[in-house]
């Protein structure tokens, strides 16, 4: 996911990646945050846990708009007693009409022991057939490796998950090896 910030400066998103598989699911993120043609970071934490730790969300996009949603999806979970369906509706619908909300650049994967969510500036809420979501610019290439994993290999979700991610370090220049998972 690439951005145009008002000064010019092109932002490149991240890889965030999320595995539903034998029972439980990994999301990952990659650490690597580029600015323009420059890497200016290589170990960023994109992947949390929210809501007394039973939510775990990964952000592609801008660093503080990413940071903006996980504080309004955390108080939509509070108002919601946890119903991250609920309450990703909520936020996307807000992030759809807000004057505020709209401006901001980012995609989200939201997960807990259940559900497992891509939610979208464009009022989005999609939850995938196959228990597998890819965001941001290494997004296509680790899903599509998460996929050939599951089919043909006897990993669990969190290998599935760091090892597409590593696939998908090797294809796209936006997307580094310093990988983070949570796992539920």
């Amino acid at each position: 996911m690439s951005m145009s910030a008002e000064s010019g400066m092109t932002y490149h998103g991240t890889t965030i990646l999320a595995v539903r598989h034998q029972g439980r699911t990994a999301v990952a993120g990659d650490g690597q945050v580029t600015l323009n043609a420059s890497v200016i970071k290589h170990r960023a934490k994109k992947v949390r846990r929210i809501y007394n730790d039973k939510i775990i969300v990964g952000f592609a996009g801008a660093t503080a708009d990413a940071l903006s949603l996980s504080e309004r999806l955390q108080e939509k979970l509070e108002r919601y007693n946890g119903n991250l369906t609920r309450a990703a509706a909520e936020l996307a619908r807000d992030w759809r009409t807000d004057k505020y909300l709209r401006r901001l650049e980012a995609a989200m994967v939201a997960v807990d022991e259940q559900r497992m969510y891509l939610v979208s500036g464009n009022g989005d809420v999609i939850e995938p057939d196959e228990g597998i979501i890819g965001i941001g610019s290494g997004g296509v290439a680790a899903q599509a490796a998460a996929a050939a994993l599951i089919r043909h290999t006897g990993l669990d979700a969190r290998s599935i998950a760091e090892e597409a991610l590593k696939i998908a370090s090797s294809i796209c220049v936006y997307t580094n090896d310093v990988i983070t998972v949570e796992e539920i």
